[in-house]
């Protein structure tokens, strides 16, 4: 090759790796940069674990089950973290004795748990940001036998020998791939300020619905079909839209408001399913419609005034698919309560509740009895049928989405 051909040849050289440069640097410029880990949290009794992360966006993660000593790794795809130096303390004592947060690579943040006995994921979950709230993972964790706890780890040890070694990857695990579940939002009616009905003795239905929330969280999770979230897990107060906006700003495949109302007709009483139309089936369910959506006037905040095209687009829209999923959700609810639950006669019903507004989110509400009722009021208040209700519920949801499979 003449000197000619080779600096001709060098300098196509070069331009072409300046080329490659640029694009590099062009692509690496529009990649957005990875969120800061803000904060870390720990509770922890004998039954079980939460770890909550503070991320400054939504990311994606993974955890593994590691041994000698028993540990659960937890990795977010970030590039820093903030977490406070003296964090490591779990609140409570039980399931996790401590926990330590590291930079595992300058792509990941690891948090290690350790756990004072052999347990497992239950559910984990990321949830935007919300109403100046960080986005957050949450990881549930539960007991389990030393034998699944075995199992798993070694199971996440086969799946870190089939990878190529990596500095960041903790022994004995590896990064795994988190399933995409739906996502159940449920709402637990009222709560802090706002109390709902009440019994003559004080029986307050923000917590009966919040006992029963929990529990229906507890099925769902535990059938391993779902994430399920709760719109609040105490005694706190959120208005009607923010409980609308926290289900739709997580892309909740459904949303279940709970509650147990009253009305002055101490006769009425029984289980039945509501979807949204501004035209109430009857007067009862217009007087309970009313009566829930003046819960933000009695906490002090007036519902925001939407212009009539506004309410007329999202009227329209909820005519639409997600008024056809929400009826499909109802009426499976109502079929596998049918068997061991008093219903109202028609069950499924409609009525302008304005925390089904959501247009985008398949919602019903479910009013579990009444509690102007003497036989409801038994009802609501005995573990037993609280368990047999939550359970029905759940199997109407399970169904629900087998229903929406079968059309795919």
């Amino acid at each position: 090759m003449t000197p000619y051909l080779l600096k001709r040849l060098a300098v196509a050289l070069v331009a072409v790796l300046a080329l490659v440069a640029t694009a590099m640097a062009q692509e690496q410029s529009v990649l957005p940069p990875l969120p800061n880990v803000i904060d870390a949290r720990v509770t922890a009794t004998p039954e079980r674990a939460r770890l909550v992360i503070d991320l400054a966006d939504r990311t994606e993660f993974a955890f593994v089950s590691l041994d000698e000593p028993a540990r659960l790794a937890i990795d977010v795809r970030a590039g820093t973290f903030s977490v406070p130096e003296d964090e490591g303390e779990p609140a409570g004592e039980g399931m996790v004795s401590e926990y330590t947060i590291e930079q595992a690579a300058p792509d990941r943040v690891r948090t290690t748990l350790v756990l004072s006995g052999p347990a497992q994921v239950q559910q984990a979950y990321v949830l935007d940001p919300f109403e100046g709230q960080p986005a957050r993972l949450v990881v549930d964790i539960i007991p389990a036998t030393d034998e699944e706890f075995a199992a798993n780890v070694e199971r996440d040890r086969a799946a870190s020998a089939q990878l190529a070694p990596a500095a960041s990857t903790p022994a004995g695990g590896s990064e795994l791939p988190i399933a995409s579940k739906p996502l159940v939002v449920i709402d637990p009616g009222h709560g802090g300020i706002d109390s709902g009905a009440e019994t003559a003795d004080g029986v307050k239905e923000k917590d009966i619905v919040l006992a029963f929330s929990l529990r229906l969280q507890q099925l769902l999770v535990e059938s391993g079909r779902f994430d399920v979230a709760l719109t609040r897990e105490d005694d706190s107060y959120l208005r009607l839209e923010e409980r609308v906006a926290l289900a739709r700003a997580n892309k909740a495949d459904i949303f279940i408001s709970i509650h147990a109302d009253s009305f002055q007709q101490p006769e009425i009483r029984g289980a039945s399913v509501y979807t949204r139309d501004e035209n109430a089936t009857d007067i009862l369910d217009k007087v309970l419609a009313d009566n829930e959506n003046k819960s933000d006037v009695i906490a002090g905040f007036a519902m925001p005034q939407m212009a009539p095209e506004v309410v007329d687009i999202l009227l329209d829209l909820m005519r639409r698919e997600m008024r056809v999923q929400s009826y499909m959700a109802a009426r499976s609810i109502v079929h596998q309560l049918e068997p061991s639950v008093e219903l109202r006669r028609f069950p499924v019903r409609q009525a302008d509740f304005f925390v089904l507004q959501a247009p985008d989110v398949p919602s019903v509400l479910v009013e579990l009895g009444f509690l102007s009722n003497a036989a409801d009021i038994a009802n609501l208040t005995e573990s037993s049928w609280r368990d047999r209700t939550a359970e029905a519920i759940a199997r109407g949801i399970s169904t629900y989405f087998d229903s929406l499979e079968e059309q795919k």
